[in-house]
């Protein structure tokens, strides 16, 4: 058995199976995270999986300190590039998001690492029903007032969730997913 949105297609059933709920650290792990879900808002998470890869490229392997750096010309680059979304709100999201990542480093938060799994809820039950899953909870409210407070964009409760979902600070398989409880 797996989570029902994990049976197809073929790239759903890698992630799911090899990498969605799995603990990830690291400040341009999280980095990469955190812009995914930015970019998934209001779109499929397939489009956005099947776009990772010319993601990666285009944004120097999520690396906070090279996407810190781009300028207005790599905004207009990134504009013009057919492998990712092009959305110019998500891609200055995305950039200032580097920017904000890289001030953290510098501050008691540790960097964005840190930060974000400073919110980690408690263990829990894992949800019998895909219905019994939240799209938003206190800590996801409260991570998303926090990033944006340290100028953090398109970071709302919802997408917080997701984010939190898919790096393993909480465990949403349902209870009778093969995958094994983290």
């Amino acid at each position: 058995m797996r989570c029902p949105w994990g049976v197809a297609p073929q790239i759903y059933r890698d992630y799911h199976d090899q990498e969605w709920g799995r603990p990830v650290h690291g400040d341009d792990a999280l980095f990469e995270r955190v812009s995914l879900e930015a970019f998934q808002s209001g779109l499929s998470w397939l489009v956005i999986l099947r776009k990772r890869e010319a993601f990666r490229k285009a944004f120097a392997g999520f690396a906070i300190a090279k996407v810190a750096a781009f300028t207005e010309a790599d905004a207009e680059r990134l504009l013009g590039d057919e492998g990712i979304v092009r959305n110019r709100m998500k891609i200055d999201a995305t950039i200032a998001n580097a920017k904000a990542a890289a001030a953290l480093a510098d501050t008691a938060d540790g960097g964005l690492s840190d930060l974000v799994w400073s919110f980690a809820p408690e263990r829990r039950e894992r949800p019998k029903l895909i219905d019994d899953v939240p799209a938003v909870t206190p800590e996801s409210t409260a991570l998303s007032k926090a990033l944006k407070k340290r100028g953090f964009k398109f970071v709302g409760p919802t997408t917080a969730y997701a984010m939190m979902q898919a790096v393993g600070m909480v465990d949403d398989h349902l209870a009778d997913c093969h995958v094994p409880r983290r």
